[in-house]
């Protein structure tokens, strides 16, 4: 397991851009201030480009890589084009899946379902429609907590930058994957749900 991953706290910031079809973001230690982990999306094609200047953007395919700032990865996240739900891989630095995301059909606020590699139900991601707060939870018991994160009036109307505070509880152990999808996740609100 990756000891960057085995931390509880997350402050992710999306990169400020007028025009820009790449979503990408660096991950901090909200401790230090200091990047710990870089989430790119490094090859878009040419009509992906094109059409995540449309109406069309949630629709469109991606594939994000999380690695540390000297290049170790950490997680791949991919997603074919999508016309109704979402269905999100999740893979290792090994490029092995770990896991998946199912987007709920007519949930209000947002709502996926975690899975294991055997697609098997781990937990629930579930959003408040009237906000930016979504919660993992297991059996009622909440593994983690995502917030957008204030950036001041002039980023937030003519910018398309966005802040995410991950929390993931103690209760959720160092050296289990589910780590990975969680963070994994925040990538798959904002890309899917909230674009």
């Amino acid at each position: 397991m990756d000891s960057v991953t085995d931390r509880n706290l997350f402050l992710i910031k999306e990169h400020v851009g007028f025009f820009k079809a790449a979503n990408n973001f660096d991950i901090y230690s909200p401790d230090t201030g200091e990047i710990i982990m870089e989430c790119r999306e490094p090859s878009l094609g040419f009509f992906t480009k094109l059409l995540r200047f449309t109406d069309y953007k949630r629709m469109t395919p991606f594939d994000i890589h999380i690695r540390t700032p000297d290049g170790k990865p950490i997680v791949r996240i991919q997603r074919g084009i999508s016309l109704f739900l979402s269905k999100v891989v999740v893979k290792d630095s090994n490029n092995e899946v770990i896991g998946s995301f199912s987007q709920k059909f007519f949930s209000i606020g947002g709502k996926f379902d975690v899975l294991d590699k055997h697609d098997q139900v781990m937990c629930k991601l579930e959003g408040k429609w009237t906000g930016w707060d979504f919660y993992f939870r297991e059996n009622g018991k909440e593994l983690a907590h995502v917030s957008k994160k204030w950036a001041g009036l002039g980023r937030e109307m003519f910018t398309s930058a966005d802040n995410y505070m991950l929390e993931i509880s103690d209760n959720v152990p160092e050296n289990d994957d589910v780590r990975k999808l969680i963070l994994a996740a925040v990538m798959c609100i904002d890309m899917v749900l909230k674009e």
